[in-house]
């Protein structure tokens, strides 16, 4: 651990590899009406792809982390890219919506690499607001996925249909692993076992210690906010309200500039302010957005600026709180790092299977769904903070 600022060159990379997820599904994402007309499948199936691929991110945590632990983190991130990679190019040459669900269940094991290697990194370099700062500087380069991502994602559907999107996944994939082989090994020297039973202790000692569950409850519920926007907002806004993907591009990419908004400020004011004032912030902010947001769909008005607008202010709550609640959770545990994110990431990325599967089958035409879910995790980080943070010394 050290009090130096990160360079610029590995602030960078760090913030590609922990958008490896996001790319998966950004990217993805105006490209799933035309995966439901190429199969001729309904709208739940080709939301089944989302949710195996949600499915995998959750596995994949249980992987990555204690495998990084014990043989250190750039092997480990060497040998996720490889099978982004090799999935990647299965997946451009699939011919039917189950084989494609699957690949894409391949496609979130491996992605969930970047992820969760990037941040046990973060740990290893930094604790506390230092590595709260790094989180949000982090976070400002994620956030470029999310804009250029479904930009992308649309132009190259146009061009040449679904498979383009794999192609470009891959191109990344190998992209990441040429600028990884420049990184040094960031792990403690003193390496975790990876016997079951070791890891299954430690998982159990840091899950049940109260340093890291509480800041984790609002992770949680960040997560599950943005998750209902990831998963949805593309059906609500091209099939519910009728706008075309190019359309829907440049409305996701305003929602996430309130994301890069949330993380400039934040790795801006932590230092000052502290991270329990930024989480308060955080949490305030989803609250207000979510319930404005679910109002206004409940109340049936249909135009795009009702969605857009609540969601950028909810995901700008979300950036305030991601990278201090993340900093907080893995403070305690210097040596065991990427099994404390394996469960941040697992958790979080099973509830995003869930909340896909749900939002799949619940879709009627509206935003109503996507804002509830939304107003629900505002009110349980309003909740948590309250019950569990709130004057905590």
């Amino acid at each position: 651990m050290n009090n130096k600022d990160t360079s610029l060159r590995l602030t960078i990379l760090l913030g590609v590899l922990t958008a490896l997820p996001a790319l998966g599904t950004d990217l993805y994402l105006p490209a799933l009406p035309d995966i439901a007309q190429s199969f001729a499948v309904p709208v739940s199936a080709a939301q089944l792809t989302l949710t195996t691929y949600f499915i995998g991110l959750a596995a994949g945590q249980f992987v990555w982390g204690p495998l990084s632990d014990r043989f250190g983190r750039k092997p480990v991130l060497l040998v996720g890219l490889a099978m982004v990679l090799a999935s990647s190019v299965v997946g451009a040459f699939v011919e039917s919506i189950g084989a494609l669900s699957a690949v894409r269940l391949a496609q979130g094991l491996a992605m969930a690499s970047g992820a969760l290697i990037g941040r046990a990194i973060v740990r290893d370099l930094h604790a506390h607001e230092q590595a709260a700062r790094l989180l949000a500087r982090m976070s400002i380069v994620f956030s470029v996925v999310p804009i250029a991502a479904p930009l992308a994602g649309a132009l190259l559907t146009t061009a040449g249909g679904w498979p383009m999107v794999f192609a470009a996944m891959a191109a990344v994939a190998a992209l990441l692993a040429v600028a990884l082989t420049r990184m040094r090994e960031t792990a403690p020297p003193e390496r975790r076992s990876v016997h079951p039973g070791a890891i299954a202790r430690t998982f159990g000692t840091i899950i049940a210690d109260r340093r890291f569950l509480a800041p984790f409850s609002l992770i949680l519920c960040a997560q599950i906010g943005v998750l209902a926007w990831v998963s949805s907002s593309a059906f609500t806004l091209i099939r519910g309200l009728g706008v075309s993907a190019t359309a829907f591009s440049l409305m996701f990419a305003l929602v996430m500039l309130g994301q890069i908004g949330g993380a400039w400020c934040s790795s801006r004011l932590v230092l000052r302010l502290g991270i329990r004032r930024l989480l308060s912030v955080g949490a305030t902010l989803m609250f207000g957005a979510g319930a404005g947001g679910t109002l206004l769909a409940w109340l049936g008005f249909g135009h795009w600026l009702a969605v857009v607008l609540p969601f950028m202010l909810f995901l700008f709550g979300t950036a305030m709180i991601m990278p201090n609640a993340i900093a907080a959770a893995l403070t305690p545990f210097p040596q065991s790092a990427g099994s404390a994110t394996s469960l941040i990431g697992a958790i979080g990325f099973g509830s995003g299977a869930l909340i896909s599967t749900a939002l799949g089958l619940l879709f009627d035409g509206t935003a109503r769904p996507m804002a509830t879910t939304a107003g629900l995790a505002g009110v349980g980080a309003f909740v948590t903070h309250r019950l569990l943070l709130h004057g905590k010394r």
